[in-house]
């Protein structure tokens, strides 16, 4: 017995059985993957509890409205004995978050998006009825993004701007960070001004994968580029330097569908050098886009150039399956009239956009919203807002 020990181990590691590593690294994938799904399920979980939690302190704030600060003494109470039995997570401002939780997402609007996601109508009128009858994990189908998401969303007052950011965040997979950025930044206000308002302002949902994009689609006016904490003088290079150092921000900022290529990428037409700032490539446009930076007004040197480059990346960098190359310049002033006389007409799609260094005024952009949607009304492109 101890001869065969003795020899067992004089033996060294056994040999891998036949395609053991491709086994092994697909059991591993596989774990890893189950314990994220695992996290992901906890998370909505808890998600869909905090919205009951919330419903079930709406309902008795209700039945005890006549009593002066019932609410209050409610979560204060809540708060003390939930932490005693389950520790963090049950502060009165948390309680009072699950409370507005529940009424930005009321029960009616929760039914009919299970039974949507479940393939089962409701009947009419029913929904109400039914979504009290809703366990945890239908509710965990609705709440897909984390509990920190939801918290900062409850900050927007808009609905179709609240489930724009839903999508947006959900889609673009954007960290609490992000989407604290972009709502900051005004995202959706932007959006809608720069895009499609009547679709914007009717359905404020973001774009699905199957839908139509153009460049005019996927390019906004104007970027927000607060992020790169430039001074007040800086050069073009600078600039430059700026965005691919801060490229996770910029490439947020810019959009979904863009990935980067590359800087500084050269072009030789007969005997002079020519050097494009930014390249990168637009994965539902189908095309490069190419970006110049110009830290003035833009000029109709500046398109020509534009139009230049465009020409040699058509015939130079573009794969036979992509669609031709967008340029778009960026800079400090486009100027409306120049760049309407300049753009218009080329067989190349030539765009310009105008790139600010500080965030946009909220009042100015929420009076610039509000009057395009006035305007709209009158036309007849979108339904009259009903207030509550």
């Amino acid at each position: 017995m101890s001869k065969k020990r003795l020899s067992a181990a004089g033996k060294g590691p056994a040999a891998l059985p036949a395609g053991y590593v491709g086994i092994h690294s697909g059991i591993v994938e596989l774990l890893d993957a189950a314990r994220h799904a695992a996290a992901r399920s906890v998370n909505a979980l808890m998600t869909a509890s905090y919205w009951e939690i919330g419903r079930r302190i709406v309902e008795a704030e209700q039945r005890g409205k006549r009593r002066a600060g019932y609410g209050e003494q409610l979560i204060a109470r809540l708060s003390a004995d939930l932490t005693a039995r389950f520790g963090r997570g049950f502060s009165a401002d948390n309680l009072e978050n699950m409370r507005r939780f529940f009424l930005a997402y009321p029960l009616a609007a929760i039914s009919e998006t299970v039974s949507r996601k479940s393939g089962n109508e409701l009947p009419a009128g029913k929904s109400e009825v039914l979504s009290r009858k809703l366990d945890l994990a239908e509710l965990a189908l609705v709440f897909t993004l984390p509990w920190s998401a939801y918290v900062r969303l409850l900050s927007v007052k808009d609905d179709h701007a609240r489930q724009f950011y839903a999508a947006e965040a959900l889609r673009g997979g954007w960290s609490v960070r992000q989407l604290d950025r972009q709502i900051g930044s005004q995202f959706y206000e932007r959006t809608a001004l720069s895009k499609d308002k009547a679709a914007m302002l009717t359905k404020g949902a973001a774009s699905r994968p199957e839908d139509t994009v153009t460049a005019d689609d996927a390019i906004k006016d104007p970027y927000v580029l607060e992020f790169l904490d430039l001074k007040d003088e800086y050069s073009e290079s600078d600039l430059e330097g700026a965005l691919i150092q801060r490229l996770e921000d910029f490439l947020l900022e810019l959009g979904e569908g863009f990935t980067f290529v590359g800087r500084q990428r050269r072009l030789r037409i007969d005997q002079t050098w020519y050097r494009v700032d930014l390249l990168f490539f637009h994965r539902r446009l189908r095309c490069l886009v190419i970006i110049d930076l110009k830290l003035g007004s833009l000029t109709h040197a500046d398109v020509g150039q534009m139009h230049l480059y465009c020409n040699y990346a058509k015939e130079h960098w573009t794969f036979s399956d992509e669609n031709p190359p967008v340029g778009l310049i960026l800079c400090a002033d486009k100027g409306h009239a120049l760049a309407r006389y300049a753009l218009e007409g080329l067989p190349n799609k030539v765009m310009a956009a105008n790139y600010r260094t500080v965030l946009p005024d909220a009042e100015l952009l929420q009076k610039e919203l509000e009057n395009t949607r006035q305007l709209l009304e009158s036309r007849g492109a979108i339904h009259p807002k009903h207030h509550q």
